[in-house]
Formats: C-alpha cells, structure tokens, sequence
C-alpha cells in the first residue's frame, strides 16, 4: 500500500490525473483513521493487540512498513503540495523517536528488515528536523553491537530464531557485527542494499568517514564479486541471500527483483556522494536489465526471480529450482515486487539526473525535460537510448551553468559536440564536464558508439567458464526456445562468427541480434548414457538473442544468457 501510494506522487509531478489523486486521498483518509493518537501505525497490530507491538523486530517489519510509509509521504507531498500523508508520517516517525533510541527507557534495537533508515533521511530533508536524521544514524549505528538485541529480543518474548540453522546466522539481517565492521555482503539481498543506501545517505550527510569507507568496500564486493551481469543480486534461494564472491549460478539464482531495484537506490546514493561513472554503469545496468525484467509488456505480469537460465522441466522436477517461475505472474502472497517497480519506473527521472545550484550531471541518457534552478531555464533532452547512441540537448533559457555528461562503459568511442563543435575535454572520473555560459538554444550532441560486444565472466565464475553472454549498450541479451528451438544448452557460439543487427518484432525501435552457431546433434547418439567417442555431431544454426529483459513474453520456453563459445 505504501510503495503504491509513494508511486501515486511521482506520477502526480508530472502527470495530472484527477481520478488516480482522488483514490489516493481516499487511502489516505483511512490511514488518517487507521492511526493511534500516539501515532503507531501498523494495522497488524492494531488489530490483533497493540500490546504485542515492538515484540519481534526481527522478523515482523513494523519499522520496515514504517520506512515504506515515510517515503510515501514525502513522494505524496513532494507531487502534490499535500500534507495530510507528510503529517500522518511525522507522527509516526515521532511515535518511534519517542521508543527507540540510546537514552534509559528506549529501546535500544533496529529494524530486521531495513530502509527506514533511508526514509528517515528523505524526511529530515523535507522537514529540516534534525531527529530523524539522529534516529536513522542511532539505527545504523546500533546495528549488530553487543549484546545482540535480536538473540535478546527472542530470549525475552520466545521468538522462533528461523535462522539458527543457517551459516549467516544474524549476517541474514545484516546484524551480525557492527556496520562498520561489514566487509562482504552478506543475508537477505534486499535489506543487505536497503541497509547500505541507508548508510551511504548518512554518510554524506553527517560526513562520516568511516561510514563512507565501509559502504564502499560492500560496494566494490557487491558489484565486483556478486553481481550477476543483468544487475541481479541475491544468488541464493535459501534466505533469499548473498553466498560467496563469484558463486553466481544461472538456473538456481534468487535475483529478487526488489534486490535490484535496491542496487539501483545505492547506486544514485553513491552518485550523489561522489561523481563517478562506475556507480551509474551499474544503476544502467540493473535498471535496464534486472528491474524491468521483472514485469511484463502489458504491465500486468511479475517475475519475483529473475534467472539467466531457465528449462521448464526442471523447474517443475527439481526441487532446487521449484522457486523460479516459468512465466510471470499476475500477483504474489508477498506482493513487494509490482509496487516497487512502480515506484521505481514512476521516479525514474530522480535517477536519470542529478540537479544542483551549478551542475547538472547526466547519468542515464532518458528522454524527458531537466528543470534547472533558475528562473524559467530548462533543458530538454532528446535520446535514441537503448536503441541507438544519439542523445541531444538542448538549452532552454541563459544561465552559466555546467553540465556534466557521463560516458558509459559499455561505450568504446564517443564524440561529444556543443552547437556542432567538439568538445575534447577528458573525462574525470567517467564524466565529461562542460562549463560556459549557456544560451537559449544551444545544442549539446552525443554520439555513443552502440555494437554489439561479447561479455565474459571472471574465470572464478564457474557457471560462466567458457561461456560468453551478448550485450549491445546498456542491455543484456538471451536466447528464447521460440526463436532458437529446444536444446538452447546443446548450442554453442562461434568463436568468430559476425554479431549482425537485425530488427526486433516486440517493441517499437527493438534491435535484436544474430549470429551464427553449432548445435550438439542427438539423434545418431546411441542409446549409451555415456561413452569414449567425444561427441562431434554437430549442426550449424543460426542463434537469434534478443534482450533479456523482453523474454516470456511469448510464451514458456527454455531461456539463456550465456552460451559456450567454439572454433567454426
């Protein structure tokens, strides 16, 4: 309910929709209701005895569902001017305030699911009140410290420890040990980068070196180590949770969509730290790959698991794999999936540009309209992105102003021109920066080289050795049975063979891709499991790849990214 009403806002700043607001103010009315006078709000427990409340943190999300309501009402405010969800969520954070926190009498605890960490942030920013920005720096900090106040938490309510059997132990909240203390990313995906946006929005804030130096090393294991090329995380289904560095496998992922629409939330916090293309390549890749993924054409469909390989048998035969759905579904018992990526789509613009008083750096090339801080002075933008490489600018207004242009890594060359001269300034950190007095008018035109490339994993990946997976820009691509036929493992591509652009039949401008393979021959194989003659019975095929985020979206059928590569 919240993610829905947080995705209402950001619809409502830029599309007007009467019917759409008037049903969010109805919600809204009940929630006002729905409120005790302290300002509790969790309906759970409102319903079932508000005496039970703040008895198992762990496990039953009320300051997770109290995150979720804070950023709806920033998002409601923020898109409509209205305040009633803005003052609802400030009696709420004011109820937690007043329970939580290092003084005698608080309790001294954190949320098992994070992001009202992050949430306490966006409303201190709004509001200008200092406490909640305390609060979200008393919940990090608090994390993990001993004595553990999950273990004490179970001992005095006889709460079931769900993990006491598992190898994360505590890790599976992310409270194991301090935050600081974290080095590898461990538990549950989706609170893991919940927790870790919380704790880089912090750590600009207030500063905090140490924070910042600890958010880091978790971002350089989360995107060097374990992160699947579509920008999924999460490689396990047990816990929903993060292995080991390289651990990576494709059939029996976890890839919770929610995990990398989390990514992305780090990424622009990290952006909005420093200015640094690596964070930004990675936003691109999981927005474009691993979020989007998860939902349908229609928009009527979701994928909670997003796999990179996918037989249909298996997954109804083998209980390993029973986890990963065959085709989307129209709803989930736990439904975070569909309002997240509402969210999410509904506030892209948030991550396609970061605005300041002197700089507007770019980091995803979308079309749309970048308002600047001056009076009547915009800028519009113009972009073929994914499909093709040219991105336009155009200044709308004078104002002296500095525009910062990221080039992404999947590009090899690029030219940049201002009002058909080009610019050569070099690139720091991944961004080109152009500082002048910007007039009405005036043209900024980029022209990224888009081919399509090869992509191989570390040598450590096991699931990937030998393999090679095509991209072109910012997407991934995978083959689909309609397209290639059954047996997509018995295919292989070839070493040399050309990648040739063809055009696509599902969206409108899609470019697709061919190349030409061998297929594994079974029929003359005898009726021997196995046997001393290697196999050589080849015949050749042409692999049509289309991008990964567009599959199952004809039917069931078996799926890959990455594909072993041989000598034609």
């Amino acid at each position: 309910m919240a993610k829905w009403l947080e995705a209402v806002g950001y619809t409502l700043a830029w599309h007007e929709d009467s019917d759409l607001e008037s049903t969010a103010d109805q919600a809204i009315e009940i929630i006002e209701k729905a409120q005790r006078e302290d300002g509790y709000l969790d309906t759970y427990y409102i319903i079932n005895g508000l005496e039970k409340r703040w008895t198992n943190l762990a496990d039953n999300h009320e300051l997770y569902c109290a995150g979720h309501m804070i950023e709806a009402g920033v998002a409601y405010y923020e898109g409509t001017g209205k305040k009633k969800l803005l003052t609802i969520v400030q009696r709420l954070a004011d109820c937690i305030d007043r329970t939580f926190g290092a003084k005698s009498g608080k309790i001294h605890a954190y949320p098992g699911h994070e992001i009202i960490e992050m949430a306490l942030v966006r409303l201190y920013h709004v509001t200008g009140e200092e406490r909640y920005l305390n609060l979200a720096a008393y919940f990090i900090n608090e994390r993990g410290r001993s004595p553990l106040y999950f273990a004490e938490e179970q001992k005095k309510n006889g709460n079931t420890f769900y993990w006491k059997d598992s190898l994360f132990q505590y890790q599976y909240y992310q409270a194991g040990k301090p935050v600081r203390e974290q080095d590898v990313a461990e538990g549950h995906a989706v609170r893991a980068v919940y927790l870790y946006s919380g704790m880089t929005a912090l750590a600009k804030e207030i500063q905090d070196e140490s924070l910042l130096k600890a958010v880091k090393r978790l971002w350089t294991d989360v995107t060097k180590r374990q992160m699947y090329i579509t920008g999924a995380i999460g490689s396990s289904e047990y816990g929903e949770a993060f292995t080991f560095g390289y651990d990576l496998p494709n059939a029996e992922i976890y890839g919770e969509t929610c995990a990398s629409i989390g990514l992305v939330f780090w990424a622009r916090r990290m952006l909005e730290e420093e200015l640094d293309s690596d964070y930004a390549d990675v936003m691109e890749r999981a927005l474009y790959n691993g979020c989007v993924s998860g939902m349908s054409m229609d928009g009527k469909r979701f994928f909670y698991v997003n796999p990179l390989e996918i037989n249909p048998e298996a997954c109804k035969k083998d209980q390993r794999k029973t986890h990963v759905a065959i085709e989307r579904q129209k709803w989930f018992g736990c439904a975070c999936c569909p309002p997240n990526l509402a969210r999410m789509i509904a506030s892209v613009g948030n991550y396609a540009c970061s605005v300041g008083e002197k700089l507007a750096a770019f980091h995803l090339y979308i079309g749309g309209e970048v308002v600047l801080p001056f009076d009547d002075v915009r800028i519009l933008v113009d972009s073929k992105i994914p499909w093709s490489g040219n991105v336009c600018l155009t200044m709308q207004g004078t104002a002296e102003y500095t525009f910062a242009l990221r080039i992404p890594g999947w590009c090899g060359k690029y030219r940049v021109c201002l009002n058909g001269e080009e610019v050569c300034n070099e690139p720091k950190k991944g961004y080109i920066f152009i500082e002048r007095e910007f007039k009405n008018g005036d043209q900024v035109q980029i022209e990224f080289e888009m081919i399509p490339r090869k992509n191989y994993a570390h040598p450590s990946v096991r699931e990937d050795l030998g393999k090679v997976a095509l991209s072109r820009g910012p997407l991934i691509y995978c083959l689909e049975e309609i397209d290639n036929g059954s047996g997509i493992t018995r295919m292989f591509l070839g070493r040399d063979s050309e990648i040739r652009e063809i055009q696509g039949i599902l969206e409108e401008e899609e470019i697709d891709l061919e190349v030409t393979g061998r297929q594994f021959r079974i029929d003359e194989w005898d009726n021997s499991l196995y046997r001393f003659e290697r196999p050589n019975e080849y015949e050749e095929k042409v692999l049509k790849y289309i991008p990964y985020y567009l599959w199952n979206n004809r039917g069931v059928g078996e799926m890959a990214v990455w594909m072993h590569e041989i000598d034609i």
